[in-house]
């Protein structure tokens, strides 16, 4: 199958941790809510193993021509939406599937997979890159010397480096230029009981969000019922994002 891919200055010494947002429900309009609160988690305690945070995308209810995800995660992480450069970071891209012997052709958002065994972690000189307890994989850029090696050992081309300053900066995303970033899952998000922006944000329920080491977890129950696949599963990286309908 193929790929379509579709001032006030800060150094990496200026970025701040910053605690996460308050717990609120995904209501997609007044009187209209198709998800219920996550779980919440405690924000004093650390990462837990007991968590498996994934996403299941169902690609058959992928809108043509749709991308309310990207716009709600470049908003929710503060990042440029209008008139973007080719080096602009983005966590999640619109791509188009197709099946060369039947032709097949599906529509699906693209992001950090959040792997078990993500090779971006092993190639980090610095231990930047590192995947929390609960399966998030995440970029500290305190520790990020922008050297790229993890955008070249991701097989799934989900990080981007910030070539240029960032303005507008969401506290919980703080940005530095010379550091690469990726899809966070919404971090600040999940701490706080929430869904990642893009699951909120989709009109169709095409994202499922959930704990996939909770047996009676909606994702895991899906994941039981249905037949779901992984991105270059054969490479053996155990990513936390599954698809129906590739």
């Amino acid at each position: 199958m193929s790929d379509d891919r579709t001032n006030s200055e800060t150094t990496r010494r200026d970025l701040l941790k910053v605690g996460a947002a308050a717990v609120a429900a995904g209501a997609l309009a007044p009187g209209i809510t198709l998800i219920a609160p996550a779980q919440a988690r405690n924000p004093a305690e650390p990462a837990s193993a007991k968590q498996r945070w994934g996403l299941l995308i169902d690609a058959t209810k992928c809108v043509e021509g749709c991308t309310k995800c990207v716009t709600a995660c470049n908003e929710e992480m503060g990042l440029p939406d209008h008139d973007r450069a080719a080096t602009d970071p983005q966590y999640i891209r619109i791509v188009t599937v197709r099946d060369p012997e039947t032709s097949y052709s599906k529509q699906l958002p693209v992001m950090c997979q959040h792997c078990e065994n993500p090779p971006c972690v092993d190639v980090c000189p610095t231990t930047a890159s590192f995947k929390r307890a609960d399966g998030i994989v995440l970029v500290d850029r305190h520790r990020c010397i922008g050297c790229r090696y993890c955008m070249m050992a991701c097989p799934y081309k989900a990080r981007s480096f910030a070539h240029e300053v960032s303005t507008d900066q969401k506290p919980h995303n703080p940005r530095g230029k010379g550091c690469v970033e990726s899809c966070t899952l919404c971090a600040h998000r999940v701490d706080a009981g929430r869904y990642p922006a893009c699951v909120e944000i989709c009109p169709t329920g095409a994202m499922l969000f959930g704990d996939l080491n909770d047996p009676d977890s909606a994702i895991s129950r899906k994941v039981k019922e249905v037949s779901t696949a992984t991105i270059r599963g054969d490479l053996g990286t155990k990513p936390g994002v599954r698809y129906v309908g590739l």
